[in-house]
């Protein structure tokens, strides 16, 4: 091939990965732009008072900074975060580690029937919380079970289950066997063998596992609405609820500071951990 044509089909190829980067920073602009808008009105708005909070002025600044939409958010809803962090903490860790055991069993400990006891569990995913509502307040009022923050730990907790089994037991069929027939020879049994051996090792599923019921269990509202019993003994989207709507007059700053409040626990919580969550998602890929 002669020089000139090298030349040029290098002057082609140059030219097309120049395109081909520039598309692709284009659409993550935009991509970044759609993100970052309802974000920017979240802010701007959260610092008007309440003659500038309207619709027609979505957009424009501020002419005065004000905090007190802060305060008062603040004030209405400090009780439902303590609230949402005493449901979360516990739903998230108790369905990761019954989803671990649920894992380990199904894919490293078989029984007869397992593949059959699995797929009744996912079925678990495919009901929608809607659909089960009026059977589940039965329930609860039958039971006496009450309604506030340890009925809605054991509402996340078992509708946490599902999708807790299904990432563990993808991310144990991973393991090789022969790790578990190590420990079998070694004299361990199940227990011993499931907390010695498979979960010093679990770290990254356990990871996506409370991401995961922490996000979940933290923006949920229907749940709370039907069991949470009240804004006052509710998690912080009760509070939130009802401080949006709790005026005849949408007071729009604090509803938007409120917001803002509400949702700096899980942005931490992936700031935190994010880098983990992918890793330990694709670790349970392999296999399913």
């Amino acid at each position: 091939m002669s020089e000139p044509k090298v030349k040029t089909e290098r002057a082609h190829d140059s030219r097309r990965f120049q395109l081909g980067t520039t598309v692709r920073y284009v659409l993550l602009f935009i991509s970044l732009a759609l993100v970052l808008i309802p974000v920017y009105v979240l802010i701007v708005t959260s610092f008007k008072g309440s003659a500038e909070a309207d619709p027609s002025t979505t957009w424009y600044l501020p002419e005065h900074w004000e905090t007190k939409n802060w305060s008062r958010a603040w004030e209405e809803l400090g009780g439902g975060l303590v609230r949402s962090l005493q449901l979360v903490i516990p739903a998230a860790l108790i369905s990761a580690m019954l989803g671990s055991a649920n894992g380990f069993v199904l894919s490293k400990w078989r029984f007869p029937g397992a593949n059959v006891v699995f797929t009744l569990i996912l079925f678990g995913m495919f009901i929608p919380y809607q659909a089960v509502m009026i059977p589940l307040m039965r329930l609860v009022i039958n039971a006496d079970l009450g309604f506030g923050i340890p009925t809605l730990i054991l509402m996340h907790v078992v509708y946490g289950i599902p999708i807790t089994t299904l990432i563990f037991r993808n991310y144990y069929e991973t393991l090789p066997n022969e790790l578990i027939e190590a420990a079998r020879v070694d004299g361990a049994g199940m227990l011993r063998t499931y907390f010695s051996v498979v979960l010093p090792i679990s770290v990254p599923s356990f990871v996506v596992v409370l991401i995961w019921q922490f996000t979940s269990a933290w923006n949920d509202f229907l749940f709370a609405l039907f069991f949470g019993g009240g804004a006052q003994n509710g998690p912080v989207t009760l509070a939130l609820s009802n401080l949006a709507h709790g005026s005849i007059l949408a007071d729009y700053g604090a509803s938007m500071s409120g917001a803002l409040i509400a949702s700096v626990p899980t942005l931490l919580v992936y700031i935190v951990l994010g880098k983990y969550f992918v890793g330990g998602l694709m670790s349970g890929s392999v296999k399913g």
